[in-house]
């Protein structure tokens, strides 16, 4: 993608790419390369992993190695979508259990698996570092992601199940 998508189109496309792949309609490397494209603009990001990591495709069940790096490449902006996916679908994942909402607790759980695998993945250092500052907020009230954690209203129990979920993506 040259021009910048919109959030809207991002989904689109993602939607039909993940659609494509699923059907084996599309190689693991043209998926790769039309994410890259998609990755390289903050809404063409937040557009593929709302489709990618929420949705019914088992793409980032079975992360290929060629999007494993191409997300990878693309750095710092994929590390920070990631950990903040990872911090609300933990934190829904207990409101929806306390609304005693089964179903949609299972598939906040799913989004949680699926942001852990996929920090597994990526740059060590810079998912390191993000989940450093995420941590602080989260733990210790502390650091520039208080402001995102507070906007999004997380209770005391919440941020505690970040701080687990934190925990489980290796160091």
């Amino acid at each position: 993608m040259d021009a910048a998508p919109t959030f809207e189109e991002a989904m689109e496309t993602s939607a039909r790419l993940l659609r494509l792949w699923d059907e084996e309609q599309i190689s693991d490397e043209v998926l790769a390369d039309q994410v890259a494209g998609l990755v390289s603009h903050r809404n063409g990001a937040r557009g593929f992993f709302v489709v990618a990591l929420s949705g019914e495709s088992a793409l980032m069940d079975r992360l290929p190695e060629a999007l494993a790096r191409c997300l990878s490449d693309a750095g710092p902006p994929v590390v920070d979508l990631t950990a903040r996916n990872l911090a609300m679908c933990t934190a829904m994942a207990l409101h929806h259990g306390r609304r005693n909402n089964p179903g949609q607790q299972e598939g906040s759980l799913r989004v949680q698996e699926r942001c852990i695998e996929l920090l597994r993945v990526l740059d060590s250092a810079a998912v390191s570092e993000r989940l450093t500052t995420l941590l602080a907020a989260a733990r210790d009230g502390q650091g520039s992601d208080v402001a995102f954690l507070e906007r999004w209203g997380y209770d005391a129990d919440q941020r505690a199940a970040i701080v687990e979920a934190i925990a489980r993506v290796p160091s």
